[in-house]
C-alpha cells in the first residue's frame, strides 16, 4: 500500500492565539484535531503507514495519537531540530519510509482541508509515468498562490510565485499542497539545510527535464491557515460540505460532544460545535462557531463565526462577530467584538469595555 509523509511542523503563526499552546494540526475542527481528518481519509484511501514531519510543539502529536491503531494506521514521527521548510521535512524523514525506489509516496500538508480523490492522484501519477504528481485547484483569485499552468496533457509547464500583475496570471490553476513523489525523487533533496518544494524543488525538477504531472481536482478545497477560514472549515465538516469520516456524530447544523452542556433555549446554527465539559447558557445564539472544551458562553451572548478557546469565557449578552478568543480567556458581559478581533490566552476584558454602539 502506499506510504505517505504528512508535514506538521509549522508554527501556525497566522492562526495565533489559537497556535500558542496547540501545534495548527492539532486545534480542533469538528470535534477533534484537525489531523485527525487528514489520517482519516489517508486511511479511507488505502493509506497504512505514515511519517508525521513534526518540529513545533512536536511533543503533543504522539501522546494523543500513539502508534496510530486506534485509526488502522503505523504512525512514525520525526522531530526537525531546526525548521527545515516543505522539502527539507521531507528529506528529513527519508530514512522512515519502506517505498522501493520507483513506488509512489504520498505527501500532504498539515493545514489544507481538501476532498481530494487521493486514490485519482496516485492512479494518474502511476498512469502517467510522472516523477511527482500534484493536486492543482481552480480558484477565482489565484494572487495569493502559486500558479502551475499545465499542458492538455495535463503535464506541469511552470511555477509560478504568487503573481502581482494580471499579465503574471496565465492560469487559475494552483498548488493545492498534495503530492505524489517517486521515491528515488525524495532522495535528491538537499539533507540537512531548509529547503522549499515550491519555490526550489519543484522549479530544479522541471528545469532538468522531469516529468511533473498536475491533476485538477475542483472538489471541496480550504487552506485554513487563517482564523476565518479555520471556523469555516470545521462548520463544513458538521454540515457534511466538507468530507471526513473522522466527525465524531452525524452531520448536521450543531455537534455537541459527550459531557457538553446546551440550556434547551439555546440556538446553535450553522455547523457550530460545542466540545467537551464546555457549556451554553439560556438564551445564547451561537452561529457556525466552534466553543472549545470547557469554554462557558453565558446568558444570552450572541456568536457568530468565531472561535472560543478551551476554558475562555465569554459574559452575559456580550456579542462576537468573527473573533477569535484565546485559551483561558474572559470577555466580560456586553462588549461587543468585530470581525478580526484576537483576544489573546488568559487576557480579560471588563464588563462593557469594548462596543461599537452604545451602551443603552
Amino acid at each position: 500500500m502506499t506510504e505517505a509523509i504528512l508535514l506538521v511542523g509549522g508554527k501556525g503563526t497566522r492562526l495565533r492565539p489559537l497556535t500558542v499552546h496547540t501545534p495548527k494540526p492539532m486545534v480542533r475542527a469538528a470535534g477533534v484535531p484537525f489531523l485527525t481528518h487528514q489520517l482519516a481519509r489517508a486511511r479511507a484511501a488505502g493509506v497504512e503507514h505514515i511519517v508525521l514531519a513534526t518540529s513545533y510543539l512536536a511533543e503533543v502529536f504522539e501522546p494523543y495519537f500513539g502508534d496510530g491503531s486506534a485509526l488502522g494506521l503505523h504512525l512514525e514521527y520525526v522531530t526537525e531540530e531546526e525548521p527545515l521548510g516543505t522539502g527539507g521535512a521531507i528529506r528529513n524523514v527519508a530514512s522512515r519510509l519502506h517505498s522501493g525506489p520507483d513506488e509512489p509516496v504520498l505527501i500532504f500538508n498539515g493545514d489544507i482541508l481538501t476532498g481530494l480523490d487521493i486514490r485519482a492522484l496516485v492512479d494518474t501519477h502511476e498512469s502517467t509515468g510522472a516523477d511527482v504528481s500534484l493536486h492543482l485547484t481552480k480558484v477565482s483569485d489565484p494572487r495569493a498562490y502559486g500558479l502551475v499552468p499545465t499542458d492538455e496533457t495535463g503535464r506541469v509547464l511552470a511555477f509560478l510565485e504568487k503573481p502581482q500583475t494580471p499579465e503574471e496570471i496565465v492560469t487559475d490553476q494552483i498548488n493545492a499542497g498534495a503530492y505524489v513523489f517517486r521515491r528515488s525523487v525524495i532522495d535528491t533533496i538537499p539533507a540537512g539545510r531548509p529547503v522549499s518544494v515550491e519555490r526550489e524543488t519543484f522549479p530544479q525538477l522541471l528545469a532538468a527535464g522531469a516529468h511533473l504531472q498536475g491533476m485538477v481536482d475542483s472538489t471541496y478545497w480550504l487552506d485554513l491557515g487563517t482564523p476565518a477560514a479555520f471556523v469555516r472549515g470545521s462548520a463544513d465538516l458538521v454540515l457534511g460540505r466538507a468530507p471526513s469520516p473522522a466527525v465524531p456524530g452525524r452531520c448536521g447544523d450543531r455537534l455537541v460532544l459527550p459531557t457538553a452542556q446546551v440550556a434547551p433555549d439555546a440556538k446553535l446554527t450553522g455547523g457550530t460545535v460545542v466540545g467537551e465539559g464546555a457549556f451554553v447558557a439560556e438564551g445564547a445564539r451561537v452561529f457556525g462557531s466552534t466553543i472549545l472544551p470547557g469554554a462557558v458562553i453565558e446568558p444570552g451572548a450572541v456568536i457568530t463565526d468565531s472561535l472560543i478557546g478551551a476554558r475562555a469565557r465569554v459574559g452575559t449578552r456580550s456579542v462576537l462577530t468573527g473573533t477569535v478568543i484565546g485559551d483561558g480567556a474572559v470577555i466580560g458581559p456586553d462588549n461587543e467584538l468585530r470581525e478580526g478581533a484576537r483576544v489573546w490566552c488568559d487576557a480579560r476584558i471588563p464588563a462593557g469595555a469594548v462596543r461599537f454602539s452604545s451602551d443603552q
